[in-house]
């Protein structure tokens, strides 16, 4: 059974992350744990033993208060609690926290909600961006505004490369879900032409899973992400997929180019992040 933890700093936006991953648990047996860092700072001169006690009874309160946050939840998405953990540690940095908490206790996902600013909504917050550019635990980042919805398609975007070994974890993760997956690469002017027959016979020999090819030549007077934005629109996926961690991959270009520094959009739809091998 996939371990997924899934954070909470008790903000509303937090809620998010936790409704998907209550909606993924709903479609899959996952086994979800509710994780909250917290870390209290001895500002007075209070006696080692004394600020042991006083961050016990801080630690308990926070306990009570997690459970009690994940439990409102549950009951506003009018679903049954099943088994679940609620988990506090402490730590002065919340991401290096959660990145080792989740390596430590071999969980298969981290799921964590994204922040809004303003009408624009940064894609990633500290927590997050920091989480898929170091954790080896795959990141789920959720929109902040996301509502409960069933899974059903989901967008893979690929740079091709590597991409029968991708292709594996894209499938261990959606078969479950029973969801559909689009594969969609942007064909680059400056690229070498992809040989359509290799991908289509790698699409064919996983047919059975309910996957489709969609090459799409980018249209280069519009950013990437409105490119990806306007097959979103078309698609309506429930959610997409991309692969990190290689020098210039595809999700390097989206968010780490020199040029969008302090990259910022709407986000519409949940974000499942892989390393790359």
């Amino acid at each position: 059974m996939d371990k997924i933890l899934v954070t909470t700093d008790f903000s509303s936006n937090s809620k998010a992350g936790l409704r998907f991953a209550i909606q993924l648990a709903s479609q899959n047996k996952f086994e979800l744990t509710f994780f909250h860092s917290y870390y209290i700072a001895n500002l007075t001169s209070m006696s080692d033993s004394a600020f042991a006690d006083c961050e016990r009874k801080e630690a308990d309160k926070i306990q009570k208060k997690l459970n009690q946050f994940v439990e409102s939840v549950y009951r506003d998405m009018d679903v049954v609690s099943k088994k679940k953990d609620c988990v506090i540690n402490s730590a002065v940095f919340a991401d290096s926290n959660i990145r080792e908490y989740a390596q430590e206790n071999k969980f298969d996902f981290i799921c964590i909600s994204t922040r809004g600013l303003g009408k624009l909504k940064k894609i990633f917050g500290t927590n997050t961006s920091s989480l898929i550019t170091h954790s080896t635990v795959p990141v789920i980042a959720v929109p902040h505004n996301y509502h409960r919805s069933e899974i059903k398609n989901i967008l893979y975007a690929s740079d091709l490369v590597n991409l029968e070994n991708e292709l594996i974890k894209v499938i261990e993760f959606t078969k479950p879900l029973k969801a559909k997956v689009e594969i969609l690469h942007f064909n680059y002017p400056t690229e070498i032409k992809t040989s359509k027959n290799v991908i289509n016979e790698l699409v064919k020999k996983n047919s059975k899973h309910n996957i489709k090819l969609h090459v799409e030549k980018i249209n280069l007077a519009e950013s990437l992400i409105s490119n990806i934005e306007a097959v979103i629109k078309r698609s309506k996926p429930a959610m997409i997929i991309m692969f990190t961690q290689q020098n210039r991959s595809f999700f390097d270009k989206i968010f780490f180019s020199s040029n969008t520094v302090n990259y910022s959009f709407k986000a519409k739809i949940p974000l499942l992040v892989f390393n790359k091998i």
